[in-house]
């Protein structure tokens, strides 16, 4: 405490010296301030000088506030700040032990230019995150795409509203699994600080604000013919039930790939007014086996929580033979796009991207290190590039056949 009040006190001599600026743009401390990193503090009992290392903090924007029992840095920055003793390497003075501080800091462009009331809403909706909203509409721009006609561009009306359609679906998604999991979230290091699970939202705030996604959702496939309504307003079912599968089957990642590539029969349906089954069953197909390759990748990120949760998935299903396993879901994949092709009678350009596409989920299924929670996140953010790649591909058969 005798640390925080000489820096307080230095604040306000240095305010008295310079009164133009402002306490919020000027701010001293022990360590230098750093978003994306962990900064440790150690308490320590000194009668010298306070500081010779201090460097200044700076510039924020937003008021901080300093209490009795804490320092709270309101900076629009998502903080968490756990304390626990000090472990290796700390030095104990006799008697007198040392505690660390850990401020683990996370900043997303919700936290600088959202209103404080709309945040925890758009973490909610996931905005933050947008891998998600790409992969649910890579699989509808594949579809609408294919659907154009010989030597023609895709609808670009269409694909704009499957875009808005993607955001939308993606955020409403997220709360129900957030609704529903909030009791295992609270317990999953990963997912701990979730709005629902950690008490920034209230279940029925989140029910109210799926509610108004799904309205806008409504307003979408509104604007759609009736056969896609139908088939769209059926993949509900799928979205409600899939943070169920957790608890019921080892392949929740199966389920997920169901609901997900949703799009690949939708997309056509839009602009067809119906399915043609030799061309979007093998999209389809293909679609779910892509998303059983990145995200039994990324399951691997929480394999030690979910164990001690009880939750299941195929990164616990598969364990050591993971790779085996996707490597054979990565050649389903690559097989079913080339069968939809070869059926759509799409352009050579088409299989030259496909190869292209399969170097890259080969490299991800290869390189990724599944015991690193870091590089499982890496590979399945890539897979935006992978669908970026078989979209090119249709558009550039398209237009050449």
């Amino acid at each position: 405490m005798a640390s925080f009040w000489l820096v307080s006190r230095a604040s306000r001599r240095f305010l008295k010296a310079k009164p133009s600026l402002s306490l919020s743009r000027t701010l001293f401390a022990v360590s230098t301030y750093q978003p994306t990193t962990v900064a440790t503090t150690t308490s320590k009992n000194s009668n010298s000088n306070a500081y010779p290392n201090g460097t200044q903090l700076g510039p924020f924007t937003q008021r901080h506030s300093w209490t009795p029992s804490c320092v709270e840095f309101d900076l629009r920055l998502v903080a968490h700040i756990s304390s626990s003793s000090s472990s290796t390497g700390a030095k104990k003075d006799g008697n007198q032990g040392s505690n660390d501080v850990k401020v683990e800091v996370e900043a997303s462009w919700i936290d600088l230019y959202l209103p404080r009331q709309a945040r925890p809403y758009a973490k909610l909706a996931r905005l933050d995150r947008p891998i998600g909203t790409w992969l649910l509409a890579w699989p509808c721009m594949w579809s609408i795409t294919l659907a154009a006609s010989p030597g023609h561009l895709p609808d670009i009306k269409m694909m704009t509203l499957f875009g808005c359609g993607a955001l939308l679906l993606r955020g409403a998604g997220c709360t129900i699994n957030d609704l529903l999991d909030r009791d295992i979230d609270t317990m999953v290091e990963r997912t701990k600080l979730r709005p629902v699970a950690s008490g920034l939202l209230t279940p029925f705030q989140g029910i109210c604000f799926l509610g108004f996604q799904l309205l806008l959702g409504l307003g979408i496939l509104l604007q759609l013919n009736n056969y896609s309504r139908v088939l769209g307003a059926s993949s509900l079912l799928l979205v409600f039930s899939y943070p169920l599968m957790k608890r019921l089957t080892f392949w929740p990642q199966a389920y997920l790939g169901l609901t997900f590539n949703w799009g690949a029969l939708l997309g056509w349906a839009a602009v067809k007014g119906s399915i043609d089954p030799a061309i979007v069953l093998p999209l389809y197909l293909s679609g779910v086996c892509w998303t059983l390759v990145y995200d039994t990748i990324y399951a691997h990120q929480d394999k030690e929580d979910d164990l001690k949760v009880g939750v299941k998935s195929t990164a616990l299903r598969f364990g050591d033979s993971t790779k085996v396993w996707i490597t054979g879901f990565g050649i389903m994949c690559i097989s079913s796009l080339a069968l939809s092709g070869y059926n759509a009678e799409i352009g050579w350009p088409y299989y030259a991207f496909l190869a292209a596409a399969s170097g890259q989920l080969a490299w991800q299924i290869w390189t990724a290190d599944l015991s690193s929670r870091v590089d499982c996140n890496r590979k399945f953010v890539s897979n935006k590039w992978f669908g970026a790649i078989i979209f090119s591909g249709i558009l550039f058969g398209k237009l050449s056949s």
